[in-house]
């Protein structure tokens, strides 16, 4: 029997993270519902699970918009009869700090990296508790505990991800629902890319910057998204079952001292 046979799972994003969560829990038995607004990236992912044992649908949803998740949630319990597992994923990552990011952007940083765990669990955990309880995790960051510079909003989404996952923690603990969270530090994604590319960056800058980012963690390297992937399995998991309001730290080292190379 495999790990999440019977389970429904809905992931927010379908690229980097997200991406190698919808496969680690497809591959664990899981029936997926993934959301994002990568047409290209639902487009293949689709493709690449449609065959999968428990079933998968990938919705083109803007997981900042409050009737596309909720439709999303709606469609996925009834495809596959309810839903036990959430996993927050989708994020923007603007740089700038609080005088030179526009209004604008700010919100959008915060209806994407934050609003939209609270629509997820807004709708989803009703749905949860008719299964009688099930497990969400929040995707956050090393940069909610120590920042860098010119990341105003996007530090601070990742601080709020924190504190978001401990209150829901301990208002759904006795609906039998775990809430936890994950702070990855440097990942092989798109967003870590496009900050390697920069405006012009070829394949060769990208590989000399992640060697760069691969030299602040003490481990000696950037991380990979199926590594994370295979902690936020086991946190969805029954091994996990007496974890929960906490963040759990994927960093390579990175925040464990100061100033360490």
């Amino acid at each position: 029997m495999k790990d999440f046979d019977g389970k429904v799972a809905l992931v927010t994003g379908t690229t980097g993270i997200g991406l190698a969560t919808a496969r680690r829990l497809a591959a664990g038995g899981a029936a997926i519902v993934a959301c994002g607004i990568d047409r290209a990236a639902n487009a293949a992912l689709k493709w690449e699970l449609e065959s999968s044992a428990a079933g998968a649908l990938v919705i083109d949803a803007d997981v900042s918009v409050p009737d596309q998740v909720r439709d999303a949630v709606a469609t996925g319990v009834e495809r596959f009869g309810g839903l036990d597992i959430i996993v927050n994923s989708a994020a923007v990552h603007p740089y700038g700090t609080a005088t030179s990011t526009d209004f604008e952007t700010w919100n959008k940083a915060m209806s994407v990296n934050v609003g939209s765990i609270y629509l997820t669990t807004h709708f989803g955990i009703p749905e949860m508790v008719r299964r009688g309880g099930g497990a969400i995790v929040n995707v956050a960051s090393v940069q909610g505990f120590a920042c860098q510079q010119n990341v105003a909003a996007y530090a601070t989404t990742k601080g709020a991800i924190h504190t978001l996952t401990r209150a829901l923690a301990l208002d759904h603990a006795r609906s039998g629902i775990r809430v936890n969270s994950v702070s990855p530090g440097s990942i092989r994604t798109p967003i870590l890319e496009k900050a390697a590319r920069g405006d012009n960056g070829s394949d060769a800058d990208v590989e000399a910057a992640y060697k760069r980012f691969g030299e602040a963690h003490p481990i000696g390297r950037i991380g990979e998204p199926e590594e994370v992937a295979e902690l936020i399995a086991f946190l969805c998991s029954s091994k996990a079952g007496f974890c929960t309001g906490a963040d759990y730290k994927i960093d390579g080292g990175l925040t464990a001292g100061i100033g360490v190379k």
